[in-house]
């Protein structure tokens, strides 16, 4: 965003938090939990990061007392946790500018809305996303119709017959869930090998014999066939240029994501390999005022994992509250004892 920008909207909070996926929702939590106030900025047009633009409906197994939870209702819980602080969410806009003000910091987003805080929260995950687009001519009129990057929901490839492009585990994982809707699930990859979990890919080699999957190996996307966003089929080529015709309705190619840190990477923060690096015992960055949470912050022994970005929320919060209460002392409570406060 250029500095010639209009300012359309103008607000105060205590907090602003950048990133509005699972660790960034927890992230208001606490704040509320030590009368924090928060402003929420995310690219996407809803809630739940990466939980609801990749993977809704997968199940997620190492959030603490959930033996089993799918993305979609984690995000649902988290956003209901963070409900009685009452945040004020700015979807569909990305942060372009973090500058320093007199006692904390005005961050503007894509849309011209400006905000200014004591503290920020960095909850970004893995920085703004987007798909690794194959080379095929034509592609983008097939897109949103035809061709997906993301599945959101099993039931919309009910009875299709669905093209699956990769070896990785989405492709893997979705040809698994996909076979007991679709009509047909047919995996297109250039080796016999598959970069997926060792019993995810056991399985879709077990499903391939009993005939449920067909595995297209060793061949690669070549070209599209259809009109006006429908596709008729897939057409797939071996390194030696042998083609083969897949009749389809649907292609999901995963090729994984297109991944950059974006304006991040303009805001003078100390990195390395394109993460923010923090102090463990608080998120704090290099930019006095600013913390940094989740997938997107390194420091010794770092884990990228959902719960150990919850943990990083709660030590933020509390290192930002005497920032907006020099006056009176925080003093811990359990929740237990403190209940749910009023901000």
């Amino acid at each position: 965003m250029s500095d010639s920008r209009p300012v359309t909207e103008t607000h105060a909070t205590d907090v602003v938090v950048i990133g509005a996926g699972p660790v960034g929702l927890f992230a208001v939590f606490e704040c509320g939990m030590v009368r924090l106030r928060c402003h929420v900025v995310d690219a996407l047009d809803a809630v739940g990061g990466q939980c609801t633009a990749l993977y809704p409906e997968k199940p997620i197994y190492d959030i603490p007392g959930y033996p089993r939870i799918d993305a979609a209702d984690l995000v649902r819980n988290l956003e209901a946790q963070a409900a009685p602080f009452h945040p004020v969410y700015h979807l569909g806009q990305r942060v372009e500018r973090l500058e320093r003000t007199a006692d904390g910091w005005r961050v503007t987003t894509s849309r011209g809305i400006e905000i200014v805080a004591k503290a920020v929260i960095i909850a970004a995950g893995v920085g703004a996303f987007g798909p690794n687009r194959p080379p095929l001519a034509g592609i983008e009129a097939y897109e949103g119709q035809s061709v997906f990057y993301y599945v959101t929901r099993r039931e919309d490839f009910r009875g299709k017959r669905v093209v699956i492009a990769g070896g990785g585990d989405s492709a893997v994982d979705w040809a698994l869930s996909l076979q007991d809707v679709a009509a047909q699930v047919m995996v297109v990859h250039r080796r016999a090998k598959f970069r997926a979990a060792p019993e995810s890919e056991a399985r879709l080699k077990t499903l391939a014999k009993s005939g449920a999957i067909d595995l297209v190996v060793p061949y690669q996307l070549h070209a599209l066939e259809g009109r006006e966003g429908r596709l008729e089929a897939v057409i797939v080529a071996t390194l030696d240029g042998e083609t083969r015709r897949l009749d389809a309705d649907v292609l999901l190619p995963f090729f994984g994501l297109a991944m950059e840190l974006g304006p991040i990477a303009t805001w003078g923060l100390n990195l390395e390999r394109d993460l923010i690096v923090v102090d463990p015992a608080t998120g704090a960055t290099s930019a006095d005022g600013v913390y940094a949470i989740g997938d997107i912050v390194t420091y010794p022994g770092k884990l990228k994992l959902i719960l150990c970005g919850f943990s990083e929320a709660a030590m933020a919060a509390r290192a930002i509250y005497p920032r907006v209460h020099p006056e009176t002392p925080l003093h811990f409570e359990y929740s237990t004892t403190s209940g749910v406060p009023s901000v």
